[in-house]
């Protein structure tokens, strides 16, 4: 219990409040992982240190430096096996989060986890971002995005920003060295109907880890030939 001890002096130290019961699911959370993690490959950190840092305190970042409104509707683009779309729910009962990944093994895991850990306005979806992005029903339809998934920032973006009500936000976490990245992806955000707010810096507790968490607006619609499919995103055409 020592490592949840951990966590919560760490998350007391990023000003996140966190009650015992949802301690305790962290907790669980991370069994699952493991548990499941002998059977399908969801995470290549598996010690409880790393879990903590490297994947629930790492998702928490964007809760310290951005202010989501209470009971925004989020998606979590690229969740994998969870993040940070999970460790949020957990420290944000309010937020109703949809968690999207295109492989289905994936989604089995998540809506075991949903269910064991008896979590309300959560759910798991099994889709593609740039099928579903086009889609009537999901096509700027939440207040929040955000992803962890590894893809450079323009990719993200045109997988992301589609799903972003005009007035919400993507969220995404970048490595400390991204400024190339990122500037190299305004002029597709800008596409899309985003704009680059702002930009934090913010350290993962007990590492040396710094990430920089981008905060992209979007200000008008995404226009509608966005997303464009996968090979075309690839080949920028």
């Amino acid at each position: 219990m020592s490592i949840m001890s951990d966590l919560k002096t760490a998350l007391g130290g990023l000003n996140i409040p966190i009650d015992d019961v949802n301690l305790r699911r962290f907790s669980e959370f991370e069994g699952l992982l493991l548990e499941w993690n002998k059977k399908m490959n969801l995470t290549a950190i598996t010690d409880s240190f790393g879990i903590m840092t490297k994947h629930f305190l790492d998702s928490l970042l964007p809760l310290t430096v951005f202010d989501i409104p209470q009971g925004a509707r989020m998606i979590d683009v690229g969740t994998g096996a969870g993040f940070p779309g999970v460790p949020i729910k957990l420290a944000r009962a309010d937020i109703s989060i949809t968690l999207l990944d295109s492989l289905n093994k994936r989604i089995h895991f998540l809506d075991h986890v949903i269910a064991e850990l008896e979590l309300d306005g959560i759910c798991a979806v099994h889709g593609r971002a740039e099928e579903l992005g086009r889609l009537s029903e999901w096509r700027e339809t939440f207040d929040v995005a955000t992803s962890r998934a590894v893809a450079t920032l323009d990719m993200l973006s045109e997988f992301c920003l589609p799903f972003v009500k005009v007035g919400g936000v993507f969220l995404v976490l970048k490595s400390a060295d991204s400024d190339d990245e990122i500037e190299a992806a305004k002029p597709i955000i800008a596409e899309l109907g985003g704009k680059i707010e702002d930009e934090f810096s913010a350290e993962v507790p007990y590492t040396d880890i710094t990430r920089k968490i981008v905060v992209v607006r979007k200000v008008s619609p995404t226009p509608e030939r966005f997303p464009r499919s996968m090979k075309k995103i690839r080949r920028g055409g």
